[in-house]
């Protein structure tokens, strides 16, 4: 067997002791020697439809696309279940989403600590897969209504999304890696494309899972309410899918033993070279080539050689995270944009957290758009992402010319990567300008809001004829004078300036021959409707503090004022029915999903009648007041609180375009580049401080918009050129990287090393003379 084979050869260890090079030159007796039978052939792994495409990664892109599904549908409705189901605040569920989102990229650390030095990556990834599929488990029974109290629920929830953490983290280093381990080191351009494909799976497993799993949490009704249990269960069967399927491709996979404990080797490492390099800063020493090179009296050369190739990848990564820090905000800054947006197209109504779904939609089309089609024809045009590279030396060249054309191949595909990763850093400040572009056209059109020391008000006339009113200032001056009509709508609010943070109003009344004065009190920074109401032959107002911003997600916002002389109850959707006090009560805003409304079921304690609200507006709010002036029976008046957004949410596709190209290009080529750059003994650790880069981005986010202090607006342009600025700095630490062949580091430590050991003999023996 396959499996078995590899197991019986000897590993490459790096991190075995010093030998030195007469040992493999050492003399061998014709007669010690025993003739050994010729060893039979290696059987190649079984390809793709006869390509250079081992047939074993097909399992792992699958596996990954089930994982991402699952992670990506848990996650969609998470902190919709810590609102609604948990009943915690907004705050501390946001809080908690995010400690959640920050564990998932430290714990790749972790996992990739296990996978080197431990069990490999394949037994790395069962191991934590069963984890990951215990913490669904009972995240999902942490869902179940029927099983326990608030208490449990909690409980277990915050036991399971642990577990998950711990899962998802730690396998996110291992999966990709050990599909690139599966590639012979002369398929690289398959493995490439490989890279393509596995980032596309992952988009995909996204895509279908942001559809999928809020339906089974609407529109599925289980124990009375959202079917969170079913919603959270789901993901899980989609994540034992996932290690079923990985295991079945268990004797196709070409496994790599775990080399030693890599992350304590290279920490000792680099801090035995930086205290030797201090110890010996006198000048009488002799210089080393690197800095690293002070670690040979006691590690490995392999080591330190792979130690090095590790810290130059990883001084690159330091501008990485202000990309994943813009692209990042498309869940949270650019969703809350598009609440204050238009969602109907036409031909189909979006809510605002489904235009996240361009996102791996885009990502589908664009990775083999740009492979196939853009990629290329930019290469006709005569623009080449690489700099002219040559060998370093005409005699190299004349020795070995083949030698030398592969490192030019080399080096032009190394630096295309990095100048796409740059490209794709200027793509994202684009697409941050136009989000800034179209908050600025958003803020133009929405209503303006009341500063310190101001309100806004606007007078409703119930009653049955027209009204006077005067509102009087602190010197019975008038501020107000206005004749409104029954049941007049008003277009707008007036806005008042307050001397304090609060105040009292006087206002004069005159209806018909009848004058009456009343006096109300206002706040600063709100919003109130002055309520004009009819008392039999006699007129009195009630002042109503409007809400602002009530609308959340897109959605509409209600409210009703019932002139009935019997209390109505509403019946708005699955909530339980509105109760509207009688002889002018006012009730509390309801949320609701926008759309037509021509018959809403009301009830009084003898009869039931319908409404008919009319179309409920994205980001509208609503007053209706329920009168009964006709023969047809009660009716609703409608007037609009806060305004419909008026610009279309389709606005937002040129910044998702531009940001999803960045991000292909950035992503996509850094994650291929990040493994052909790393030392064997390296590949999950590079890979995980990838991913922990992601991490770093979003602390980036939440310090700027915690001590800003800036509009929105102004906000996104900060970003952009903030990125502007850090992919200018990585350009330049791209042009002056050298890029290594992993297989390469093994010769040079050859070259290196004992050069710098006959430096250490010498420095010896000038200690013993003295």
């Amino acid at each position: 067997m396959l499996e078995e084979r590899e197991s019986k050869e000897p590993a490459m260890n790096p991190f075995r002791k010093n030998e030195s090079k007469e040992t493999f030159f050492l003399p061998v007796s014709t007669d010690e020697a025993s003739p050994q039978p010729p060893s039979l052939p290696k059987k190649p792994p079984p390809k793709i439809c006869g390509s250079n495409y081992p047939l074993s990664i097909a399992f792992i892109v699958v596996n990954e696309f089930c994982e991402r599904f699952s992670f990506y549908g848990m996650k969609a409705v998470l902190t919709l279940y810590f609102l609604y189901f948990l009943h915690w605040s907004e705050d501390t569920s946001t809080s908690v989403y995010h400690a959640f989102s920050s564990l998932c990229y430290i714990t790749p650390i972790l996992g990739a600590a296990i996978a080197d030095s431990w069990l490999g990556k394949f037994k790395t990834i069962i191991s934590l897969s069963l984890v990951y599929v215990l913490g669904h488990m009972i995240k999902s029974l942490g869902a179940l209504p029927i099983l326990g109290g608030h208490m449990v629920h909690t409980v277990l929830s915050l036991v399971g999304l642990s577990l998950i953490a711990l899962g998802t983290g730690g396998i996110k280093p291992c999966v990709a890696a050990f599909g690139g381990d599966q590639f012979e080191q002369k398929h690289e351009q398959e493995r490439a494309r490989y890279f393509s494909v596995f980032y596309l799976s992952i988009n995909a497993g996204s895509l279908l899972s942001t559809f999928i799993t809020p339906m089974l949490r609407g529109d599925v009704q289980c124990f009375g309410g959202d079917c969170y249990a079913l919603a959270f269960g789901v993901p899980g069967l989609l994540m034992v899918i996932a290690l079923v399927v990985f295991a079945i491709g268990s004797k196709m996979y070409k496994k790599t033993p775990p080399e030693g404990n890599i992350l304590s080797q290279v920490v000792k490492c680099i801090w035995f070279a930086a205290s030797n390099r201090f110890k010996n800063r006198s000048g009488d020493n002799a210089k080393r080539e690197h800095w690293l090179d002070w670690a040979a009296e006691k590690y490995p050369k392999q080591l330190i050689m792979d130690v090095k190739a590790l810290t130059r990848v990883l001084f690159l990564y330091i501008p990485l995270p202000m990309f994943w820090a813009l692209l990042d905000q498309q869940g949270s800054r650019w969703t809350l944009q598009a609440t204050r947006m238009n969602g109907n197209l036409g031909f189909i109504v979006l809510q605002p957290e489904q235009m996240q779904v361009l996102n791996p939609l885009l990502v589908l089309i664009f990775i083999p758009l740009f492979d196939v089609v853009i990629y290329r024809l930019v290469s006709k045009c005569g623009i080449n992402f690489s700099r002219e590279a040559k060998c370093q030396g005409s005699a190299e060249k004349e020795e070995s010319p083949s030698c030398c054309q592969g490192q030019e191949r080399l080096l032009k595909r190394k630096m295309r990567s990095l100048r796409k990763m740059a490209v794709g850093m200027i793509l994202a400040c684009l697409a941050f300008v136009v989000v800034a572009v179209v908050e600025i056209k958003i803020n133009e059109m929405a209503p303006p809001q009341p500063g310190p020391q101001e309100i806004f008000l606007r007078v409703l006339n119930l009653a049955d004829d027209e009204v006077k009113v005067t509102m009087m200032g602190d010197e019975n001056n008038s501020l107000l004078e206005q004749s409104i009509k029954s049941f007049q709508k008003m277009s707008h609010y007036s806005k008042f300036h307050l001397k304090t943070k609060s105040k009292d109003f006087h206002f004069h009344l005159k209806y018909h021959n009848l004058s009456v004065y009343t006096e109300h009190s206002v706040k600063e920074k709100s919003w109130y409707s002055l309520v004009i109401r009819e008392d039999g032959k006699n007129i009195s107002s009630m002042m109503v503090k409007d809400a602002e911003n009530i609308t959340t997600n897109g959605m509409s916002a209600v409210r009703f004022v019932n002139t009935l002389h019997k209390e109505v109850n509403i019946s708005l959707g699955t909530d339980s029915p509105l109760s509207v006090d009688e002889d002018y009560g006012v009730s509390a805003y309801r949320t609701m999903q926008t759309g037509e409304y021509p018959a809403v079921q009301c009830k009084t304690e003898d009869n039931g009648f319908l409404l008919n609200l009319g179309l409920l507006d994205f980001g509208a709010a609503y007053l209706f007041v329920i009168t009964n002036s006709t023969n047809q029976g009660p009716q609703a008046w409608k007037m609009e609180d806060i305004p419909a957004n008026k610009i279309s949410i389709a606005w937002q596709l040129p910044q998702y375009a531009l940001l999803t190209a960045g991000e292909v290009m950035f992503s996509v080529t850094g994650l291929e580049f990040s493994y052909s750059q790393a030392p064997s003994s390296m590949k999950s650790v590079l890979q995980a401080a990838w991913l922990l880069t992601i991490g770093v981005g979003n602390f980036i986010v939440l310090a700027v918009a915690q001590f800003s202090g800036l509009v929105q607006w102004a906000e996104f342009i900060m970003f952009s050129c903030l990125l502007l600025v850090v992919c200018l700095v990585f350009s330049i630490m791209a042009h002056y990287y050298v890029p290594v062949k992993p297989e390469d580091i093994q010769e040079l430590a050859e070259k290196q090393i004992p050069h710098i050991q006959r430096n250490m003999i010498n420095q010896k023996t000038k200690s013993t003379k003295l």
